[in-house]
């Protein structure tokens, strides 16, 4: 068992971030149509709030792509461009 002590992890990590973390919120509400007020928003609907924190996870969760070229196995001579597209999960 770890030495640490159990924090709240609803506390941001880097003090002061949770303004920021509010702003961000705010334009994924934006981004999916729902309309978030300034402090509590317990009205809102599981839909609506899954949807926020959604968008917040495709944003905060990059995506990443590789490209090469590689011969074509149908066509002697001739190249083909690959892209593997992958997104980053925990």
């Amino acid at each position: 068992m770890s030495s640490s002590k159990n924090t709240n992890s609803n506390q941001p990590v880097v003090p002061g971030a949770r303004e920021a973390l509010n702003k961000f919120k705010m334009e994924a509400a934006s981004e999916v149509g729902v309309n978030l007020k300034q402090g509590y928003n317990g009205d809102l609907t599981s839909r609506e709030a899954g949807s926020v924190g959604g968008q917040m996870v495709k944003k905060m969760s990059p995506v990443r792509t590789a490209s090469f070229k590689r011969a074509d196995r149908t066509a002697l001579g001739h190249e083909i461009e690959v892209r593997y597209i992958a997104t980053i999960t925990a």
